[in-house]
């Protein structure tokens, strides 16, 4: 079993960086909502948090290939992506 402290602590830097990416005057609106949500989604307790770190990198992914988003916030996405990726229970 992975360490909890491990994981918590990439959990919490990958919602600091999608944080980051929420603030950003220059992030579109419609992809603010979506992390938004993906944010709340993350720190819901309800299921565990491996299950709710692959269901974020699967949502994030497809944000990723959106047209209308800038470059750097898609890096940013996939340092989240990254973070998130080192989960494990």
């Amino acid at each position: 079993m992975a360490d909890e402290k491990e994981n918590k602590e990439s959990l919490k830097e990958a919602i600091d960086t999608l944080n980051q990416i929420v603030s950003s005057s220059s992030t579109p609106k419609t992809i603010k909502k979506s992390i938004s949500d993906l944010i709340k989604d993350l720190s819901d307790e309800e299921y565990a948090l491996s299950v709710r770190a692959a269901n974020t990198i699967s949502l994030l992914d497809d944000l990723t290939q959106d047209p209308n988003l800038p470059s750097y916030v898609r890096t940013q996405l996939w340092q989240a992506v990254s973070k998130l990726e080192s989960i494990r229970e």
